[in-house]
């Protein structure tokens, strides 16, 4: 194997690394989406204007961002300053510009 060869497939392997670390997660059986409960950095799509994807949030519990949790547990999960979870983007928390 040349070292051309070997360069393109050590770079392809990468590649799909991280495409498939910023894929957006399609919600897996059992879990739902759920806004406003994710720390900086840790949430798993959806920030908002001004960022892409995982990972991405700019601050704690950022209402526009989401975190995959167990089915039925979104409303219910207790969250610092008397926060809630909610099942659709929330306007809270957001990143000052």
């Amino acid at each position: 194997m040349t070292m051309h060869t070997r360069s393109l497939m050590i770079a392809a392997a990468l590649t799909t690394g991280i495409a498939a670390s910023t894929a957006t997660p399609a919600a897996a059986a059992g879990q739902e989406k759920c806004y406003g409960v994710a720390l900086a950095g840790q949430n798993d799509c959806k920030a908002g204007p001004g960022t892409t994807c995982a990972g991405t949030s700019k601050v704690d519990y950022q209402g526009n961002s989401f975190k995959l949790v167990p089915e039925g547990t979104c409303t219910s999960m207790e969250l610092p300053g008397n926060r809630m979870g909610s099942l659709t983007p929330l306007e809270r928390d957001m990143p000052k510009s």
